[in-house]
């Protein structure tokens, strides 16, 4: 199993930029999918973007494309989203999601896919 930390949440206004880290405990961190979700009040969780357990493949919502960059260092065990050009409709809450894959270049972005949550940090753009 895995444990998953989130970080790096809070208050930007639009336009300004975070960056999101997940720590992940264990020594298999390199056997897993990773991703990154978000949910708004009253909307269902969606994909931000994923990426697969060798960082060789990622995969973006349209609504992300360009502006969110995901990226791991199987090394410490963490996965991080940059957030660039921040708006208003970003606000939401983001989750870190871990499952293991068999291949390393799977990359998953249905919130099926995933086994494992951290417990969610808060990212509010003011306009």
């Amino acid at each position: 199993q895995v444990q998953l930390v989130e970080s790096g949440g809070g208050l930007v206004q639009a336009g300004g930029s975070l960056r999101l880290s997940c720590a992940a405990s264990g020594r298999t961190f390199s056997t897993y999918a990773m991703g990154w979700f978000r949910q708004a009040p009253g909307k269902e969780r969606e994909c931000v973007a994923a990426i697969s357990r060798n960082g060789g493949r990622t995969s973006s919502a349209d609504s992300v494309k360009g502006r969110f960059p995901i990226s791991r260092e199987n090394g410490k065990n963490t996965v991080s989203l940059q957030m660039n050009s921040l708006k208003y409709e970003d606000t939401a809450v983001y989750y870190c999601a871990a499952n293991p894959t068999e291949f390393a270049t799977t990359v998953l972005t249905l919130l099926r896919s995933y086994d494992y949550w951290g417990q969610g940090t808060q990212v509010t753009v003011s306009s």
